[in-house]
């Protein structure tokens, strides 16, 4: 959840820490800090954010080598003294920590039987004052030692200030080597030294990094080298940056008719072999966490209908209640925009350990996920900065779309719908239709609940609809599929309460429009987002039809909405409160 980023090389890295700090911002943190070594240790840490404070008047000097983060508080409330990084009691070891040491209490007794003074509440000043304590033994052995002792999903940075080296370790929690010809980073993600170099290594668990003149991977159980390929990401710096954009939301939201067109780009033999083990598998799974989840549930809708297959659905984070029934037989199909969610690893892992073979639905390449899948498939979305998951959202739709006409032999065809939704977006995202959603939104801003319904595969994007509304603005939103109505939710409705109806030319169509006939009845105000107009519509949305893709086009306009709510509300259009981008612990 929160943003490391390391530097040792050539170039200044008080700046070069600094500045990937402020690319970080988008995975959510409460506090930060800065850690920079000359001839002496400077340290800075704040409480609130870096974007928000004037780092002109960090008096910390030229350095090449520094390390920074932005804490998300777990162990420890939200205090300067709390902030990363943290220190051994010589102050030579100098740590930054995402994920949560499970048994550092147990741990921390321990060292303070020996003599150690804990000026924190955090379970990462542990692992300074466990290094300080077996430094003995040499710093790569120390570090192996602290591998080995420390449980739960970590990464962790340190430098060594009497060496001026860098260790990493990665387990659980993202970690990546940037490599360049003036230096080295460590970064909890490539958009944090994307400017400096698109040339990176992946960590795989249980592996660290020691940094000095070069760089040297290491298995942190045994502590032996490990010969690791450099391998060169297909994004660039300017994905990474707004440009003409006031949000990252609006870019993402924008770059949709892009995104869906790459999505559909998958090499052909690798789907047609996942086809052909989706079509064997026998108790398969479709899996994912918030907006994701949503995404893998529309899955199981096109399944159903294209490739005349049933997939279970379940929430990653309760799939361990699911687990009972797998075999070698099973496949379960993880889909993440991060790759690197606790509880999305936690599911495969558990599956791994029946023999399930994984699939996965993917953004970034690299990612823990990504390599723990026998079958994994990028989205291609590239960068997705801001908090509130878009592009990222249909992108997977589209994957899935796919996946489901190979399965039923008809690629050709699930590529040709693809292309085609990808142009409707573009005609769509035109001035007028922008403006539509604009005066829609001066219409709601002041409301304090919103519903949304939908029916079929629309029902997905009613939750996602209605999660959307609130992450951005806060106003209370909640999705129902239109069929639930009579059975309680109806008792919510009052005069003059808006009400969403997602409405598509398929089979349900009629009985979305009775449901919200029945809305309106009661005094609710009917918002149509259709691709035709109707008399039960107070406010129209004119979306195209894209038959089997209608959930992608269906989307984008309550994402508009709800972005156009934060900003008459005076939201953060990119990092809204409480949330984080990659929810790595659990």
């Amino acid at each position: 959840m929160c943003g490391i980023i390391a530097y040792k090389g050539k170039d200044d890295a008080t700046n070069i820490v600094i500045d990937g700090l402020k690319k970080l911002e988008y995975r959510g943190y409460d506090s930060w800090g800065i850690a920079t070594l000359d001839k002496d240790l400077n340290l800075h840490k704040e409480v609130g954010r870096i974007g928000e404070f004037n780092t002109d008047k960090l008096k910390l000097g030229k350095s090449f080598v520094a390390l920074g983060h932005t804490r998300w508080a777990t162990h420890g409330g939200v205090t300067i003294s709390n902030a990363h990084p943290q220190l051994d009691c010589k102050k030579e070891i100098i740590v930054v920590h995402n994920g949560i040491i499970e048994n550092y209490q147990e741990i921390k007794q321990e060292l303070i039987k020996k003599g150690h003074k804990f000026s924190s509440e955090t379970d990462t000043e542990v692992i300074a004052h466990f290094i300080e304590e077996n430094i003995n033994l040499g710093i790569r052995s120390a570090v192996v030692k602290l591998a080995k002792t420390i449980e739960g999903r970590n990464a962790i940075v340190f430098f060594y200030k009497p060496t001026k080296q860098i260790f990493a370790l990665k387990k659980g929690a993202p970690l990546v080597l940037g490599v360049s010809k003036q230096g080295y980073f460590v970064a909890s993600d490539i958009p944090a030294f994307i400017e400096h170099t698109r040339n990176v290594i992946f960590l795989d668990d249980d592996e660290g990094v020691e940094i000095n003149k070069g760089a040297t991977i290491f298995n942190t159980k045994t502590g032996k080298d490990i010969d690791k390929k450099i391998e060169e990401v297909n994004w660039n710096f300017e994905q990474a940056k707004k440009g003409k954009y006031e949000s990252f939301t609006i870019k993402e939201i924008m770059q949709q008719s892009e995104t869906i067109r790459l999505a559909a780009v998958q090499d052909e033999d690798k789907i047609k072999e996942l086809s052909s083990i989706i079509k064997e598998a026998y108790g398969s799974f479709l899996i994912g966490c918030g907006t994701a989840s949503y995404a893998a549930l529309l899955g199981t809708y096109y399944f159903s209908k294209i490739a005349k297959k049933h997939l279970n659905f379940v929430v990653a984070s309760e799939f361990l209640d699911h687990q009972h029934f797998l075999t070698d037989k099973s496949l379960v199909i993880a889909v993440s925009q991060s790759g690197e969610t606790a509880d999305i690893l936690e599911a495969v892992e558990t599956a791994k350990k029946h023999n399930a073979k994984i699939a996965c639905v993917v953004n970034v390449m690299g990612s823990s996920l990504m390599r723990k899948s026998d079958y994994p498939f990028l989205m291609r979305a590239g960068p997705e900065i801001s908090v509130i998951s878009t592009k990222a959202f249909t992108s997977q739709i589209a994957v899935l779309l796919l996946l489901a006409y190979v399965s039923a032999n008809r690629l050709n065809e699930g590529k040709r719908l693809l292309e085609e939704t990808s142009e409707k977006i573009k005609g769509m995202l035109k001035p007028e239709f922008l403006k539509n959603i604009e005066e829609l939104a001066e219409k709601l801003k002041n409301k304090q609940h919103i519903y949304v319904i939908g029916k079929g595969s629309n029902y997905p994007i009613a939750l996602e609809t209605a999660l959307k509304i609130k992450e951005m603005s806060y106003i209370h939103a909640e999705g129902f599929a239109s069929g639930e109505l009579k059975h309680g939710v109806i008792a919510l409705i009052e005069k003059g309460t808006p009400c969403i109806a997602i409405v598509s030319n398929d089979e349900h169509k009629n009985d979305v429009l009775s449901g919200a006939i029945e809305i309106k009845s009661r005094g609710g105000s009917i918002i149509g987002i259709s691709p035709e107009n109707n008399p039960a519509f107070d406010y129209w949305i004119n979306v195209p039809d894209c038959g089997y893709a209608s959930p992608i086009v269906n989307t984008i306009p309550a994402q508009l909405l709800a972005h156009n709510l934060a900003k008459l509300l005076k939201r953060d259009l990119d990092k809204p409160r409480n949330l984080a981008k990659s929810v790595t612990v659990k």
